[in-house]
């Protein structure tokens, strides 16, 4: 009996301890801003896919529209990397930080020249695919960002 009532007053004890927090190390992101990334990053790429399945355009436009988003996100997160890289003076050849500014440039003209010449989508729906472009290429850099702000801030330990 002595057993049981023993058993019963320590798990209060455990009830009434602090759980253990993880702590964030210094220049790390919190976990509501790492989050906030990914549900952008979802939400715009949710939204242009939605977006793109449901329109009426040929297949061939939307392997175009398809295309230029990935594209667009493989040169975003490109481009943080050469830019990050450089900053933190870790060895990046010029051409590889020319083309990454190139890609991202490229992404977004190929982008608005599509939506500009695109006769069989109306203007709001062209703001539409603008917007959640933006915001998908966006989102990428930030997650980027975030993934390598948290190596650092870890390695530092």
């Amino acid at each position: 009996m002595a057993d049981v009532n023993e058993q019963a007053f320590l798990n209060h004890d455990e009830e009434k301890r602090p759980k253990n927090k993880v702590e964030r190390k210094e220049g790390e992101p919190t976990a509501a801003f790492k989050g906030a990334s990914w549900a952008a990053l979802i939400i715009g790429l949710s939204a242009y896919l939605i977006g793109l399945f449901n329109a009426a355009m040929e297949l061939n436009e939307k392997g175009y529209y398809f295309a230029v988003l990935i594209f667009g996100l493989y040169a975003a997160v490109s481009l943080q990397k050469a830019v990050r890289d450089k900053e933190e003076d870790i060895p990046v050849s010029g051409i590889y930080y020319g083309l990454s500014w190139f890609a991202v440039v490229t992404a977004i003209a190929l982008m608005a020249i599509g939506l500009y010449n695109a006769g069989s989508i109306i203007l709001s729906e062209k703001g539409f695919y603008a917007m959640a472009f933006v915001l998908c290429l966006f989102a990428a850099i930030t997650i980027q960002k975030n993934i390598r702000d948290t190596q650092v801030a870890r390695q530092r330990d």
